[in-house]
């Protein structure tokens, strides 16, 4: 799905990074969500390879990077340690300055990456989310329905992992799986990888402790640097369809946290890359390429 592209693994200060990196021209890093691998990216990232260097990375915890365990305080899987690995992925690429794009908790690392190297972001662009921070600020019925697995995956340790181990292909597969459309929109090349990685208890783990760290030490540091706002030019792109472009109005919550943001929703699912490759394409390169 990557061809043409080179695999390597990283070593960082605090995980061992697997990534994909293949093109030329101004180095972008695509950062991939839950409870996915850099695999998402494999219908755009090869079309944005003609003209960028990309780097498609696996977050710690996710696809074939290392996994830690988490620690009482979940700093190991805090956003800010995340996104010291790709600072540091970059910069051991040779890379001091990059463009950024995130999806899901990807783009949840890529807020903070952005936030704590201002300096070396040049552009930041988001999918389908609106920020951590905000998004505990809004809890009501509808956000504990239509996202119950942020309120499932947050309870203690071993909880979840034991409840998802008990039967982890059907949990992992069955989010690619369903609709009318799922086979197109989700190669079983793409959902085989997405399973066999999310299936590794490790991983599960991993993952929990991704969304504890969300419920605790990351709303900390959004806390304790609120005021520092994304100064690079930001895009932000949201599925129509679901809950934060159902029920928020995106560019006004982003303005919150950014100085230079702009956006549209895309007639999509949460799952913009693959749902709607030619338009989330289309809106990122558009971004990336202008003056």
């Amino acid at each position: 799905m990557f061809e043409g592209f080179e695999q390597l693994q990283v070593e960082t200060s605090g995980a061992t990074i697997n990534l994909v990196k293949g093109g030329s021209g101004p180095p972008l890093l695509m950062v991939h969500g839950y409870p996915q691998t850099h695999v998402m990216w494999h219908k755009i990232a090869p079309r944005l390879a003609e003209e960028f260097t990309v780097v498609a990375p696996d977050l710690r915890g996710y696809g074939d990077s290392s996994k830690p365990h988490g620690d009482p305080e979940h700093l190991t899987y805090s956003k800010r340690e995340m996104a010291r690995d790709q600072a540091e992925v970059m910069a051991h690429l040779g890379f001091d300055t990059f463009l950024l794009v995130g999806h899901d908790r990807g783009a949840r690392v890529s807020h903070r990456l952005t936030k704590d190297n201002p300096d070396r972001v040049l552009k930041l662009a988001t999918l389908d989310i609106i920020p951590t921070h905000k998004m505990f600020q809004i809890v009501n019925k509808e956000m504990a329905t239509n996202t119950y697995h942020w309120f499932f995956l947050i309870q203690p340790y071993d909880f979840p992992e034991r409840m998802i181990g008990a039967s982890a292909d059907y949990y992992v597969r069955g989010r690619f799986t369903r609709g009318a459309n799922a086979a197109e929109t989700f190669p079983a090349e793409a959902v085989e990888e997405y399973v066999r990685c999310g299936c590794d208890p490790a991983s599960i783990h991993a993952m929990c402790e991704d969304y504890r760290a969300g419920a605790s030490i990351d709303l900390v540091h959004d806390e304790a640097d609120f005021d520092n706002k994304v100064r690079c030019p930001m895009l932000a792109l949201w599925s129509e369809t679901g809950y934060v472009g159902r029920t928020q109005d995106v560019l006004a919550v982003w303005r919150e946290y950014a100085t230079n943001v702009r956006g549209h929703s895309l007639p999509a699912g949460h799952f913009l890359a693959e749902e709607l490759p030619d338009a989330t394409y289309e809106s990122i390169r558009g971004f990336l390429t202008e003056g």
